[in-house]
């Protein structure tokens, strides 16, 4: 399969009469984005909004970001929008730089914040795009899960509609990836160690589920999966979980992991596959996925793993578990996980381990607590601040400021290792 990643690298955004891209410059029509939205009867009203790099701007509480893709023929996003057929081979478009971000009065305890500048701004990669912010409010009637579901479509709706409308533009550069016949990776290079990514996802329900082609990750087993799909928007965020360990729909789009396999394939590894893996909060679904998990990469004939995972808590357990098995079929297994070490990083970090794993990339302490100054503008609800993961009763101080947690900040300490923070021995 080949997959030629077309970028449009976006150093602006304006409000305009038309939606196109011109020069760096993304222009939108506000009128069109508003009506599309409103198509979904479930929600009541939209309010459009646009945050630069360096604006005293704050997004609370973000619910997903999405980096708006295109196909020039058929659709990205398969079976959240458009129709369903297979991603990850002929041309997408990809507008850098940019992002659309959903918010809106909370849907789940777990939402985050983000700010285009002050001292919030470096922990979060999303403050380094240009954003279209989408602040939509839902009919009364609606339940708490279809609001989830209405706020999910609409950021993937606006995003590839905003795409798809750029895909005649003179593109900046194009990124080609190739993934071969597996029984011709297995030969490729036989000197690099075989290399498989186990891309563990949160498939928990209440509000915490990912969608793989539109389908709920819940309802699935670990499944082989080819890495180009992800770049193509197969993968999709649908969850509430803590804003720092979220992977929104913009991380799947960009997955680190993946892109560093990528890079050091030929070189240093073979990258030979990769594993979506979900986790629930049922024990024997943990027992089970452990060992289909293990049991794939085993027979890829894997030397090594690369194993991420989503949210924490119980999905520890989830890491653990799969850890072990690897190890104990002679696998070398390297774990992504943040910590939950208390204030004073003195705390238990994990909820979960095993001695199978010897080594663990840290991505920080996510009690870790940030005071920050306020914004001239919010967008959102900042009432929403004492009901996010990170915020608490007290967290407004009488300056105006906020005392938040890492946890409170989107994509702060995120699993894939796109994130600022990092953890030293001492």
């Amino acid at each position: 399969m080949k997959l030629e990643l077309r970028k449009i690298y976006v150093k602006d955004i304006v409000f305009s009469d038309k939606t196109y891209t011109d020069s760096g410059v993304l222009y939108i029509n506000k009128e069109e984005i508003s009506k599309l939205i409103l198509e979904d009867e479930r929600l009541q009203e939209v309010a459009i909004d646009i945050a630069k790099p360096g604006d005293s701007t704050r997004i609370i509480p973000v619910k997903d970001v999405i980096e708006p893709r295109a196909k020039l023929k058929g659709d990205a996003f398969p079976g959240t929008d458009g129709k369903l057929d297979e991603v990850g081979r002929g041309v997408t478009y990809a507008l850098k730089g940019c992002a659309v971000v959903t918010t809106g009065p909370i849907v789940g305890f777990q939402e985050g914040i983000i700010d285009m500048s002050g001292p919030l701004a470096k922990y979060t990669p999303f403050s380094k795009l240009n954003n279209l912010v989408l602040n939509i409010k839902k009919k009364e009637s609606v339940s708490p899960h279809e609001h989830e579901e209405a706020i999910r479509l609409a950021g993937i709706k606006v995003a590839h509609y905003i795409a798809r409308q750029c895909i005649e533009a003179r593109f900046d550069e194009a990124e080609i990836f190739q993934w071969k016949d597996l029984s011709v990776k297995l030969k490729e290079y036989p000197d690099l160690p075989k290399v498989v990514y186990v891309y563990q996802c949160i498939s928990q329900g209440l509000l915490h589920d990912t969608y793989f082609y539109g389908r709920d990750s819940k309802e699935m087993l670990p499944t082989l999966i080819n890495p180009l799909e992800v770049f193509d928007g197969a993968l999709v965020s649908g969850n509430c979980v803590s804003a720092g360990s979220k992977t929104t729909t913009y991380h799947h789009q960009n997955n680190a992991i993946i892109k560093e396999c990528f890079k050091r394939h030929g070189k240093e590894i073979n990258f030979i596959g990769v594993v979506l893996s979900p986790m629930t909060t049922v024990l024997d679904d943990k027992y089970r996925n452990s060992i289909l998990t293990s049991r794939i990469v085993e027979m890829l004939g894997a030397d090594g793993v690369i194993q991420s995972q989503e949210g924490f808590g119980n999905p520890t357990t989830d890491l653990m578990m799969i850890c072990k098995r690897l190890e104990n079929k002679g696998i070398k297994t390297v774990l992504i996980s943040n910590e939950d070490a208390g204030v004073d990083g003195k705390s238990e970090p994990l909820p979960d381990g095993t001695k199978e794993a010897d080594a663990i990339v840290s991505t920080g302490n996510s009690n870790a607590t940030l005071r920050i100054p306020p914004m001239d503008k919010v967008l959102g609800d900042l009432d929403a601040l004492e009901h996010i993961t990170g915020g608490f009763e007290g967290s407004r101080q009488e300056d105006g400021s906020l005392i938040i947690e890492i946890h409170g900040i989107l994509g702060s300490h995120n699993l894939q290792g796109y994130s600022y923070l990092g953890a030293v021995t001492i």
